[in-house]
């Protein structure tokens, strides 16, 4: 038996699980049972994700999360859409939060009372039975025929402490709830809408084999893949958007999340398809020279296959040379400045500065004082370590180089940089 939450009238009554979401400066509070938290979607990147949504056009209908959680990015959805929303949680303490969220937003939005709100409904049950939930919601809400459904997102579970994600460790599982989906979906101008929330841990070989699938059930479909930051040297978001919900002639879009919650986020769209290739830039390795220029990009933008698209609109017949293109650092080596006119572009730039002294050493707090004398020939008062090291020793000599270079009086700003595979330390002054 299917239990149905109106986020109208549901309170929170047994839920003790609730913070505040920073993203929304503090004005949205949201429960999480069942330690749902750290799996939540902030709300910052919810609400880019269905701005996006707004610049295409979708069938009529609901907006189904068939795996809503704390039903976040549903009320995001609904919301910006300005759609009723169904969605469809496992756990009955979570189907209830998400209920009392999907309130809360409404509320915020001063939108309690609207249609759409009157007509969503939280459903606690099985996500892939696309039958049996279709039939409990025409029946609650009376009516003659089943909810037409607009845009299917699934946001999947995997599991939390593992450093990949196979295809068989999603929680529904893809296949199923395609299956169990499919014949209530409604076709818009490029066919069904879905959007996938995929482990941003799945290689290129894992992510080809999720367009298998879904060519499966709809073959040939239009599919844009997002890549989704908000910095720190890693995706964060990884989707799939299908049919009515994707961009036709965009296989790729990256999209950083500012740090002000109050800035739109930039996106970057192009790209080949990943049938075409995974869109790394080709590594090549070449002796580090004083005089170059080094920068060091974001590493979500780079594994979108989208990086020499972009660095085409911020250098001028700038010949590129890519010191390393994987991991949380990748590293470009060029002749000229970058031409980083506006602060999105800065935002997607780790650091970019000049080479002005090459340190063949071996990087330990025994060695920081030779490090630093050789640092104190170039006027420098501050240097990052931007080089791979155990997580234990990193902020000791980071420390420790702070400690002897405030006791200085230099004036300009430098990083630490290393190629692979190379035991030459580069220290650049940063531009």
């Amino acid at each position: 038996m299917l239990e149905i939450f109106n986020p109208n009238s549901t309170d929170s009554a047994g839920l003790t699980e609730y913070a505040p979401d920073s993203t929304a400066a503090g004005t949205l509070v949201f429960y999480h049972a069942s330690q749902g938290k750290p799996l939540a979607t902030p709300w910052q990147v919810a609400l880019a994700r269905s701005t996006l949504l707004t610049q295409l056009s979708l069938p009529e209908g609901y907006i189904l999360d068939c795996a809503c959680g704390s039903g976040i990015q549903l009320g995001a959805h609904m919301a910006l859409l300005q759609r009723p929303g169904i969605g469809v949680e496992l756990d009955v303490m979570r189907a209830q939060a998400s209920a009392v969220n999907l309130q809360s937003i409404a509320q915020y939005r001063n939108e309690l009372n609207s249609v759409r709100m009157q007509n969503t409904r939280i459903v606690a049950g099985d996500g892939r039975d696309g039958a049996s939930v279709c039939s409990a919601i025409a029946e609650h809400l009376n009516s003659e025929r089943l909810p037409p459904i607009a845009l299917l997102h699934l946001d999947p579970a995997r599991p939390r402490n593992s450093r990949t994600h196979g295809l068989d460790e999603m929680a529904p599982r893809l296949d199923e709830v395609f299956k169990g989906w499919a014949p209530y979906l409604a076709e818009g101008e490029n066919g069904p809408a879905l959007l996938l929330d995929l482990s941003p841990r799945l290689t290129h070989e894992q992510r080809l084999a999720v367009e298998r699938m879904v060519d499966e059930v709809w073959n040939g479909i239009t599919r844009t893949w997002v890549w989704t930051s908000r910095g720190r040297g890693r995706v964060d978001r990884l989707a799939l958007w299908l049919g009515s919900a994707s961009t036709a002639g965009v296989a790729r879009r990256f999209v950083r999340i500012p740090p002000s919650i109050t800035e739109e986020a930039y996106v970057i769209s192009g790209g080949e398809s990943l049938a075409s290739g995974d869109g790394l830039p080709v590594h090549l390795r070449q002796p580090p020279r004083r005089g170059e220029r080094i920068s060091i990009l974001d590493a979500a933008l780079v594994e979108s296959g989208l990086a020499d698209e972009w660095l085409k609109s911020v250098t001028k017949s700038e010949h590129i040379t890519w010191g390393d293109v994987e991991g949380r650092r990748p590293q470009i080596h060029h002749k000229h400045p970058l031409r980083l006119e506006n602060e999105m572009d800065r935002m997607l730039v780790q650091a970019t500065g000049r080479v002005v002294a090459l340190a063949r050493i071996q990087l330990g707090l025994d060695t920081v004082d030779q490090l630093v004398e050789l640092v104190l020939e170039h006027d420098v008062a501050k240097m990052t370590i931007r080089v791979p090291l155990a997580p234990e020793i990193q902020p000791k000599i980071q420390g420790a180089i702070d400690r002897q270079l405030a006791r200085r009086h230099g004036r300009r700003e430098a990083f630490l940089v290393q190629q692979p595979g190379d035991e030459m330390f580069l220290i650049c002054i940063a531009e």
